[in-house]
């Protein structure tokens, strides 16, 4: 039986993205194969080991209708999710997957598992780490088989080109995805982002739809 990493398992609204303000349990994953300049779980070093069985037990008992599988980047370990996912779908929960977009062949091990993808697009001049445009568009052209919508974090570093590039990613493979622009937060406060508004027209001039959430839990001072 195979073992994973887990910082927590508990239940809260969610946050962010489309379905924000919704109740779900929280399954947030260790680890993650990129390293976000403004990433808060990269600061986290502390996790427990949970066997399968553990794990759907605990999910179980928080009887709610919807998992968020979250991180971290919860790809990482796909293999445990392989496991947990059929027992958690037999007793009719809604699988909603928060991902970076960047484990393609991880992903499809479990598609068929999921319900709702929250792929994140990471604009270089964001994250300060590296360029996924290739890995971002292989991965949301295999998400869109299911329901999905993409999010990018902006910060003040942000420039116009990445948005452009993620505006024309996304209508490459389908205009009317939704595109949530999320203002960065750094201790519970969002950041001033004087280029906000312009960010927002650019890309409401080419998506259907395309919405301003910030990370709403933080706001609230909940998990």
């Amino acid at each position: 039986m195979k073992r994973a990493k887990i910082i927590e398992i508990f239940s809260s609204i969610q946050g962010e993205g489309l379905y924000v303000g919704e109740e779900q349990i929280f399954l947030r994953f260790y680890g993650c194969n990129l390293n976000c300049s403004f990433c808060d779980e990269r600061k986290k070093d502390f996790f427990l080991e949970y066997t399968s069985t553990e794990v759907v037990d605990k999910v179980l008992r928080e009887n709610k209708r919807v998992i968020s599988l979250t991180g971290g980047e919860p790809l990482m370990q796909a293999d445990f999710l392989k496991e947990i996912l059929p027992a958690l779908k037999e007793k009719d929960l809604k699988i909603y997957l928060e991902t970076n977009g960047t484990l393609k062949h991880e992903f499809l091990k479990i598609i068929e598992y999921i319900d709702i993808i929250s792929m994140d697009i990471k604009l270089p001049s964001s994250i300060s780490t590296g360029v996924y445009w290739k890995e971002h568009s292989d991965f949301l052209k295999e998400a869109i088989k299911k329901e999905a919508f993409v999010k990018t974090v902006i910060t003040p570093s942000t420039v116009l080109s990445d948005i452009e590039k993620a505006i024309f990613l996304v209508k490459d493979i389908d205009k009317n995805i939704p595109f949530i622009i999320q203002p960065v937060s750094y201790n519970g406060s969002i950041e001033k982002i004087d280029l906000l508004p312009s960010f927002f027209d650019r890309v409401n001039s080419v998506l259907t739809t395309v919405k301003i959430v910030p990370q709403v839990h933080k706001i609230l001072g909940v998990r």
